[in-house]
């Protein structure tokens, strides 16, 4: 009997006690407005935007090349950046001329397509690739080796990556969350209009409906599977487990990440003909809860702890060995936990009649390689869900900490 076959058994004699509750779910308003979704994000402070803010409903995410081969043009690219990112997270354009004032013989310094729309939550976060410190070829291009993090460490290679190069690393990567997807499109292509000639794009994603809450105020969001996702994400207001599992302290590494993060990208495409021809009872199964309140398997709320001790009548796990939840719960990685930030995703059709869909799976840690890296490999090595989904892309970055003042830039103190 397959893993598969054996988990769906499994989950026949635990799905009548999420019934209820799924029923209840149905009943209650799970989707509220996000509070303030067309107003401003500060831009400067201690840490970059866009991580622990309120998650935003859509996201363009761009991983960005380095063409030129002067430390100096870069880095004058990234005060550029870090000015332009600035006006558009404030509702300006991105240059100070803007769209329609400058003369008509020259290119207007901003795209035009944001004008008369609020800033809508906009945050804009940078992230340095481990190409950036050495390239493919082993060549420290901008004399930053020495500075490269050891959590830095290139991924491994996990079982059943699919991984398209062409849509993986990368030497930089930009975040644009926004409550508007217009909004975030305009300032990412504002960004690569200032890079051109320095950067240029190696790979983009957009993104719709949050699979994470990073608020105790935002109702949990579901993926393109219809389960929540991401209930156990860490969250803004728990500033000790932030310090202990998100933010960079002091001694970790190079002192310019201290106060930054680790951002790990995942592009998963789902199944998800597959998934829909599959029975509600193996359904939460493999996920380990139910699927209407998110309740895990033998709970009754949401966020109910899951209890791995109990069993069925039979004498199985009522959340099997091989679920999800079981798999990615922080009990079963060492105590590892995660701030997600993911987006769902529709990319067309692949060609075959089936829809190019699925999950931008986004996370924030102190270390990748004692968080991601642990939960990934008992992951890609027994999660049975696995047979509904491909990892095709990949992505790390080091994030630094945030831009303190006007004149302030992404980067500075890598840079020296």
């Amino acid at each position: 009997m397959n893993r598969r076959r054996a988990i769906a058994l499994a989950g026949i004699g635990v799905v009548g006690a999420g019934a209820a509750a799924s029923a209840a779910a149905l009943l209650r308003d799970d989707h509220p407005a996000t509070a303030g979704a067309s107003g401003a994000v500060e831009f400067y402070g201690e840490q970059q935007a866009g991580i622990v803010t309120l998650a935003q409903d859509r996201l363009h995410f761009v991983a960005f090349d380095v063409v030129t081969k002067s430390r100096d043009r870069l880095v004058e690219m990234l005060r550029e950046w870090t000015e332009a990112a600035a006006r558009m997270a404030a509702g300006k354009d991105a240059g100070l001329i803007g769209a329609v004032d400058g003369i008509p013989e020259a290119p207007p310094d901003d795209t035009g397509e944001a004008l008369g729309l609020p800033p809508s939550g906009l945050t804009l976060t940078i992230g340095f690739g481990p190409s950036l410190f050495r390239n493919a070829d082993g060549v420290d291009r901008f004399g930053l080796a020495a500075q490269r993090p050891a959590a830095l460490a290139d991924l491994p290679r996990f079982p059943g990556d699919a991984l398209d190069p062409k849509i993986s690393g990368g030497d930089l990567c930009v975040q644009a969350c926004a409550n508007d997807p217009q909004v975030a499109v305009h300032a990412i292509r504002n960004l690569a209009r200032i890079g051109f000639g320095t950067v240029s794009v190696r790979w983009s994603q957009l993104g719709f409906g949050r699979t994470s809450s990073t608020s105790t105020a935002q109702a949990t969001p579901r993926n393109l599977f219809g389960f929540k996702d991401g209930t156990a994400n860490l969250k803004a207001e728990e500033e000790g487990l932030l310090r202990d599992h998100l933010w960079v302290q002091p001694g970790d590494g190079p002192s310019w990440m201290e106060g930054g993060s680790y951002s790990v990208t995942r592009k998963i495409r789902m199944l998800v003909e597959t998934w829909d021809r599959t029975p509600l009872a193996e359904q939460e199964a493999i996920v380990g809860r139910a699927k209407g309140s998110g309740a895990p398997l033998g709970g009754k709320d949401e966020f109910d702890e899951p209890d791995f001790a109990v069993k069925g009548e039979d004498g199985e796990p009522t959340i099997a060995e091989v679920a999800h939840v079981r798999l990615a719960h922080p009990d079963q990685n060492g105590g590892a936990r995660l701030l997600r930030r993911g987006y769902n995703f529709v990319d067309g059709s692949d060609g075959l009649g089936r829809l190019n869909a699925g999950l931008f799976f986004i996370a924030y840690q102190r270390d990748p390689r004692k968080q991601f890296v642990p939960v990934q490999t008992a992951l890609a090595r027994n999660d049975v869900m696995n047979e509904y989904i491909r990892h095709v892309s990949s992505g790390l970055f080091a994030c630094p900490p945030g831009v303190r003042e006007k004149g302030d830039f992404w980067g500075r103190a890598l840079f020296g």
